[in-house]
């Protein structure tokens, strides 16, 4: 049987077109089963989740590539489930609008919460540890999202912390984390992607320090790399979507810097494989840098928290 027609038997099967990348990944599939002695390709369920694909770029208006890129992962419902509580951790550290690419952009955390109770989420929070005064940080996520209610805070109390066990901690055994996130059911990443002046960049695993009391002690009791990878074994979002509309490419996490206008959601169940994919498309520091060169996407890669080798992952790429 030629390819041609093999491409034709598997899209009645599973109903939908494959892209050559689907369908020479699937025709992967089938060789290695065949020679394991198993027919994986007879059974529809296991198809379909194949051609849901590890990575989600969308370029375009930042609302509808919000829904595009989480559609393409199977839909919010794949995330949240009816009831569940969710909390969202997008950037709100800094005093600065949209422009400055220093925050998360209100539409992206509008949409995401749109999703969440659409899909039928109990309860939404939109939290962070700002490092600024807190009502300036938030404002303009606060706005964009008090159609949904009161929902978008800034913790700066104790008290909404509770202290915790990291087990697999190499470097950070202990730490606070907000009670709200202990309590989700769902923790979804929205990061803005900046550059960072102690990490080199910004993204999701970085952006996990917001939803802690005393992120300084990271800074200056320990390896910032190794304890954020510490960080990442109890805080692993089941969704990360990453704002790449506006990259800081210099001078970040605070800014004023260089920003690249790129309209691009990257979309991941997998937090190191969303960061890799956002340090591989962007520009540094006016250079091109790939995933291993950032020390806490290589460590939480060897560490098996998530994938770093993007040759070796499904990126489905989409315009809206």
């Amino acid at each position: 049987m030629d390819n041609r027609h093999f491409k034709a038997i598997l899209e009645r099967l599973l109903g939908k077109k494959l892209t050559r990348r689907d369908f020479f990944r699937l025709q992967a599939h089938a060789a290695a089963a065949l020679a394991a002695g198993s027919v994986p390709l007879l059974r529809p369920r296991p198809l379909e989740a194949a051609t849901v694909p590890d990575i989600a770029v969308v370029t375009g208006n930042a609302s509808a590539a919000v829904r595009e890129a989480v559609n393409m992962l199977g839909g919010m419902s794949a995330f949240v489930k009816k009831g569940n509580k969710v909390v969202i951790k997008p950037n709100m550290s800094f005093a600065r609008g949209p422009e400055s690419a220093t925050n998360t952009s209100p539409e992206v955390v509008r949409e995401l919460v749109g999703l969440c109770m659409k899909a039928g989420a109990s309860k939404v929070r939109v939290l962070d540890h700002p490092l600024r005064p807190n009502d300036l940080c938030v404002k303009d996520i606060r706005d964009a999202c008090r159609v949904y209610g009161d929902i978008v805070h800034a913790l700066e109390d104790k008290d909404f912390y509770q202290r915790v066990e990291i087990p697999a901690g190499v470097s950070l055994t202990k730490t606070d984390v907000m009670k709200d996130v202990l309590e989700a059911d769902v923790l979804i990443a929205a990061p803005v992607a900046k550059s960072h002046s102690s990490t080199g960049v910004s993204l999701s695993m970085k952006g996990m320090m917001g939803l802690i009391w005393s992120r300084g002690i990271m800074h200056s009791w320990y390896d910032l790399h190794k304890s954020i990878v510490d960080l990442c074994t109890i805080l692993k979002p089941a969704l990360v979507v990453i704002d790449g509309t506006r990259v800081l490419s210099t001078n970040g996490p605070g800014g004023p810097g260089k920003v690249l206008r790129m309209d691009t959601i990257i979309a991941s169940k997998d937090m190191v494989a969303a960061d890799a994919q956002a340090v591989s498309m962007f520009e540094w520091y006016g250079q091109r840098m790939e995933p291993r060169q950032v020390k806490h996407i290589r460590l939480a890669h060897e560490r098996g928290i998530g994938r770093m080798d993007l040759t070796g992952l499904a990126i489905r790429k989409t315009s809206v």
